[in-house]
């Protein structure tokens, strides 16, 4: 993590944020020597009916107060060399379709981009689709249908392209 006069740059802090939306994570700190930031949010799932709150961001550096930034933006595009996983973002049941009698989202051999559905795991009733975040083709399918994945469980191998 690069670091500015506050101790991590701006970048970085969305970088976080986004990481946090993405695995569902609720709570994250980092503290450095001088330097100590805390970000939290709240709500269960943005997609639920749960109220959902942006993370709060509250930075502290040594004689100061609190600064609490405004956030927002993408996580940058990281080349991978090889195979990559798809990994669970979060606990429930994985699912290879949309309904029991519908065609599976991707199958070994499939090409995917980056926004296509390849699964959805269903967590307190809420059907969530996860998207392969990457183009490639899927080499692997590593969990089976109907069956429970714990949160960063690889589900899939992709070969980018």
């Amino acid at each position: 993590m690069a670091t500015g006069r506050n101790g991590v740059d701006l970048k970085d802090i969305k970088a976080i944020i986004d990481l946090m939306k993405k695995n569902s994570i609720s709570e994250f700190e980092l503290e450095r020597q001088d330097f100590k930031i805390r970000l939290k949010r709240g709500g269960v799932n943005p997609t639920s009916a749960v109220a959902y709150e942006e993370p709060q961001v509250q930075t502290y550096i040594p004689g100061g107060v609190p600064l609490t930034p405004s956030v927002s933006g993408a996580l940058p595009v990281v080349p991978v060399a090889g195979e990559m996983e798809i990994k669970a973002p979060m606990i429930g049941t994985f699912y290879r379709a949309p309904s029991p009698e519908a065609a599976n989202y991707v199958d070994v051999g499939t090409e995917v981009n980056p926004d296509a559905v390849v699964c959805i795991i269903e967590a307190m009733k809420v059907m969530n689709e996860i998207k392969a975040e990457v183009k490639g083709v899927v080499t692997q399918i590593l969990v089976e249908n109907a069956k429970p994945v714990e949160f960063g469980q690889p589900m899939f191998k992709i070969r980018p392209i």
